[in-house]
C-alpha cells in the first residue's frame, strides 16, 4: 500500500456537487495545506483569517481567484471576485478524510464551481481522483473498506429499503458480524498453535470437540451470510426486467403504466419501438430496471433488425421476463415461440387488453407453461396475470406477483445486514471453504499444522472485506467506482 500512501502528501480539491444549476454548490478541498490553500482565497467578512476561526463553524465570506498575485486582498486590483460564499474548515482528525478540510459552500452554477475549484489548484491543490475522498478516509482509519464501499452504496440507492441496508453497512454492522467471526477464528487457531508449541511436553491446549464446534458454528454463520447474497444484490441492483411480445400488443403502453407517465411512445404501426428504452421502478421496496424492447417479429428494414437483435441481447441478460400477449385475440404461433424460448427464465406472461372481449383461451396458455417438463416444480417461477395497461385494471396484481417472484422478505431492522457486492460473496465463499477444510481436518483429528493452514487462509479471507488485508489493486478497483469529489 506504500504507493497509495504517498498520495496522502497531497492537498486535493474537486467539486463535492452534481453538474447543473442549484441552489449551492460545494468545493471541497484535504489535506496538510487546506487551510493555508483556502486563507489565500476566501476572505472573511469577520476579517479573521480561516485558520483562526473554530473548527466546523461556518463562516460568511467572499472567493477570490488572483492574477499572479502573491497574495489576495478585496482591495487588489489583481483580484477577481467569484463569489459570496459560507467556507467551513474541519480540522484533523475530526473530518470525514481524518485531515484538515475545507469545504467552501457557494451559490450553485456550473461557472462558479469551476473557478472556485481552479483558483485553488492554482494555489497548490491537486484535483481530486474519483473516490479519493473517500479513500482517504479509509486510509487514515475513519471508516474500514466495506463502509467506503457503502458510501457508494448510501448514494446509488434507489429504493428505501436499498437505503436501509446500504446505510446498516455504512454504521458498521457487516464489519462487527464479519470481525466477530474472524477474532473466533483467531481465538481458535491461537490455541491450536499453543497446542503446538508444546506438543514435546504433551500438553493439550485445546479440545477436539470445542475445536470442531467452533469450526462448525462460524461455517453456519458464514452459510448464513451467503444464503441472503441473492436477496442483498437484488436490494442494491435491482432487477433486470425485459418486457418483450410481439408488436402491437401493448409492451411500450404496459411500460408507461408500470412507471407512471409517457415514457414510450405508443402507436399502431408495428416496429415503433426500435431501440431499448429503460427506466426505473420501486415496487415495495425493490428497484426494477425496466427494459421495452422492439417487437419480435420478421424485420422490416436494417434499422428494426438492429432493434430485435439489441432486444434478444437484453433478454439473455434479464433476471425476469415479462411476455406480453393479446388477451383480446387468439395466441398466434409467434406468442407461443416466445412463451417456448423463456423457458429457463422467471417469468410473468401478461395478457393485455382485458378490458377487450378475451379470445385467448387460458387452457392452451397453461399448458404451454408446463410444454416439455415431466416435473413442472423443476420450472423456474412462472405466472399469468390479467391487466388492461390502457385502463389500469390488473395493475396492482401485476406488482404484487412481480414481487412474489422475488423472493426478497420483508427486511427487518435487525436483519439490515446483508451482503450486497459479488466481492464480499466472493470472499466469503473462501472463507467458508477454507474454513471446510480445516473442520475436515479436526473431525480426523490431523495434524495441527493441516489445521492451521487453512484457519489462517479463512482469516485472511475475512479480513480481505474489511480492508485488514489488502492491495493498491483491490483498493484502485473499488474507489474507481466513485464520483470525483467523494
Amino acid at each position: 500500500m506504500n504507493g497509495v500512501m504517498g498520495q496522502l502528501d497531497d492537498t486535493i480539491c474537486a467539486v463535492a456537487t452534481p453538474r447543473g444549476e442549484g441552489g449551492i454548490g460545494v468545493v471541497r478541498m484535504s489535506g496538510e495545506q487546506a487551510i493555508p490553500i483556502a486563507s489565500r482565497v476566501v476572505i472573511l467578512r469577520s476579517g479573521c483569517s480561516l485558520d483562526q476561526i473554530p473548527s466546523h463553524k461556518l463562516c460568511l465570506g467572499d472567493v477570490f481567484r488572483h492574477r499572479d498575485m502573491p497574495t489576495v486582498s478585496q482591495g487588489n486590483k489583481g483580484t477577481v471576485l467569484l463569489d459570496e460564499v459560507l467556507a467551513v474548515a474541519m480540522k484533523a482528525p475530526h473530518s470525514y478524510t481524518g485531515e484538515d478540510v475545507v469545504e467552501i459552500h457557494c451559490h450553485g452554477g456550473s461557472l462558479v464551481v469551476h473557478e472556485i475549484c481552479q483558483a485553488l489548484a492554482s494555489e497548490g491543490a491537486r484535483l481530486a481522483e474519483p473516490g479519493e475522498f473517500t479513500k482517504r478516509a479509509f486510509l487514515n482509519g475513519r471508516m474500514d473498506l466495506s463502509q467506503a464501499e457503502a458510501v457508494l452504496d448510501t448514494i446509488q440507492a434507489t429504493t428505501v429499503t436499498s437505503l436501509q441496508v446500504a446505510q446498516g453497512q455504512l454504521r458498521g454492522g457487516l464489519s462487527k458480524r464479519v470481525e466477530d467471526i474472524r477474532q473466533e477464528l483467531i481465538k481458535a487457531l491461537a490455541h491450536l498453535e499453543a497446542g503446538m508449541d508444546f506438543v514435546e511436553e504433551d500438553i493439550q491446549c485445546f479440545e477436539w470437540d470445542e475445536m470442531e464446534a467452533t469450526l462448525r458454528a462460524t461455517f453456519q454463520k458464514i452459510s448464513r451470510f451467503l444464503d441472503r447474497f441473492e436477496e442483498g444484490r437484488i436490494l442494491r441492483e435491482g432487477i433486470l426486467a425485459a418486457i418483450i411480445g410481439r408488436p402491437n400488443v401493448g409492451k411500450s403502453s404496459l411500460l408507461n403504466a408500470l412507471v407512471q407517465h409517457d415514457r414510450a411512445m405508443v402507436s399502431s404501426i408495428p416496429g415503433t419501438t426500435r431501440d431499448i428504452i429503460e427506466e426505473w421502478i420501486n415496487v415495495e421496496g425493490i428497484p426494477f430496471r425496466l427494459v421495452d424492447t422492439a417487437g419480435f417479429r420478421t424485420p422490416e428494414g436494417l434499422l428494426e433488425e438492429e432493434g430485435i437483435r439489441r432486444a434478444k441481447e437484453m433478454v439473455a441478460l434479464a433476471d425476469l421476463v415479462f411476455i406480453v400477449v393479446d388477451g383480446s385475440e387468439e395466441l398466434t404461433d409467434q406468442d407461443k415461440s416466445l412463451i417456448q424460448e423463456q423457458d429457463q427464465k422467471k417469468c410473468v406472461v401478461i395478457l393485455n387488453k382485458v378490458d377487450l372481449p378475451l379470445r385467448i383461451s387460458l387452457v392452451e396458455l397453461d399448458s404451454l407453461l408446463t410444454l416439455g417438463s415431466l416435473h413442472p416444480s423443476c420450472l423456474p417461477p412462472r405466472k399469468i396475470v390479467k391487466l388492461s395497461a390502457k385502463t389500469g385494471q390488473g395493475m396492482d396484481d401485476l406488482r404484487r406477483a412481480i414481487h412474489d417472484m422475488c423472493q426478497v422478505g420483508q427486511l427487518e431492522s435487525s436483519d439490515s445486514v446483508l451482503i450486497t457486492k459479488l466481492r464480499h460473496k466472493i470472499l466469503l465463499e473462501q472463507a467458508r471453504e477454507a474454513l471446510g477444510k480445516s473442520l475436515s481436518s479436526v473431525e480426523q483429528k490431523m495434524a495441527g499444522e493441516c489445521i492451521a493452514l487453512d484457519l489462517r487462509s479463512a482469516i485472511e479471507s475475512l479480513g480481505e472485506i474489511t480492508g485488514e488485508v489488502s492491495t493498491d489493486d483491490v483498493l484502485d478497483r473499488i474507489f474507481k467506482e466513485f464520483c470525483i469529489g467523494k
